[in-house]
């Protein structure tokens, strides 16, 4: 079905008609359609009592399915332009076990589109606000689904603003930081490796702004790292030389971003803060805020990289290996 058509009611409708109590989630695609599945991952470990979750790679999934993928089991599936060879194979993985798959694509003639599946078709458009993007339609899918399950639930009608209220939020803080982005590019256009740091659900932003954004759309050497982990080993090869981003989340991580910038303050010379508390998400329910930081940093990378594609001349979509060569 094409998002418009979408009803979250109905699909949740279907998972219980279908398959009952749900007891378990999985989060399955490759790269960037992976890395927007992480924080709702990262959400039903943290505040679902009857549902647990994992975050798999597509291929890791085929050839090792999880033991307990069967009829208990919802698995969401993501492949922007649907035809990603394993996360298809995944799909199918899934179907066969008894799950029920929720499959997520661009294209709506591709096999992630496929009636074999429950398949939403999304807009990516500079335009598509982020309740009809796969990350908000998740939240919004199990935010319903724990509801249900769970009596003693107690974020619903915050989850549910929060979906509605992030765009705005979003795209005013995008204005802000805008002028940031492109003196960051001036400077470091060119630089030879940086680190890329974040915390919490908003974790795989720094995954994603690094393997997605610099590696495979500016072939930039750069490493990803968990705020939480920045203090047992990488922190060593801090100086005034080496260059970071850190992503300040708001909510309950928080705490452990300040400690990280209060490091960098001291001991670094070349970073870059990228704070959620200057952009507005403080409107967002407090028990909720955590989830919507992810949103923001992925929009924060896309600000970031073009400004870095301006300064290099080197196209986002350009690629040497990617669809141009055999592996």
């Amino acid at each position: 079905m094409y998002v418009a058509d979408y009803d979250v009611m109905k699909l949740v409708d279907e998972i219980q008609k279908e398959n009952g109590t749900i007891s378990e989630v999985y989060f399955v695609a490759c790269g960037g359609s992976l890395i927007d599945l992480y924080s709702s991952h990262y959400f039903v470990n943290r505040e679902s009592a009857s549902m647990v979750s994992d975050w798999i790679p597509s291929k890791e999934f085929v050839l090792t399915p999880p033991k307990r993928l069967g009829k208990g089991s919802l698995v969401f599936i993501c492949s922007h332009g649907g035809n990603t060879k394993e996360t298809v194979e995944a799909a199918d993985v899934a179907i066969e076990a008894g799950a029920f798959v929720v499959s997520y694509t661009h294209d709506d003639t591709s096999k992630c589109a496929s009636d074999r599946y429950h398949a939403i078709v999304y807009k990516w458009e500079p335009e598509t606000p982020q309740q009809e993007k796969p990350m908000c339609i998740t939240y919004g899918i199990l935010n319903e689904l724990i509801h249900r399950q769970e009596p003693a639930y107690t974020l619903y009608e915050g989850m549910k603003d929060g979906i509605l209220k992030c765009d705005g939020i979003i795209r005013k803080a995008m204005k802000t930081y805008q002028n940031k982005a492109w003196n960051f590019a001036e400077h470091y256009y060119q630089a030879p490796f940086l680190y890329i740091m974040s915390s919490g659900a908003a974790y795989a932003q720094a995954y994603g702004f690094a393997i997605c954004s610099l590696q495979e759309m500016q072939w930039m050497d750069c490493c990803y790292l968990n705020t939480a982990e920045y203090f047992h080993g990488p922190f060593e090869v801090t100086d005034e030389e080496h260059l970071y981003i850190l992503m300040m989340s708001v909510g309950k991580t928080r705490e452990i971003d300040l400690r990280a910038k209060a490091f960098l303050e001291k001991y670094a010379k070349k970073y870059e803060i990228i704070d959620a508390a200057d952009c507005g998400l403080e409107t967002i329910d407090e028990n909720c805020v955590d989830y919507f930081n992810a949103a923001l940093f992925y929009e924060m990378s896309v600000l970031y990289r073009t400004a870095i594609q301006n300064k290099t001349g080197h196209p986002l979509d350009m690629r040497r290996y990617m669809g141009v060569v055999e592996y």
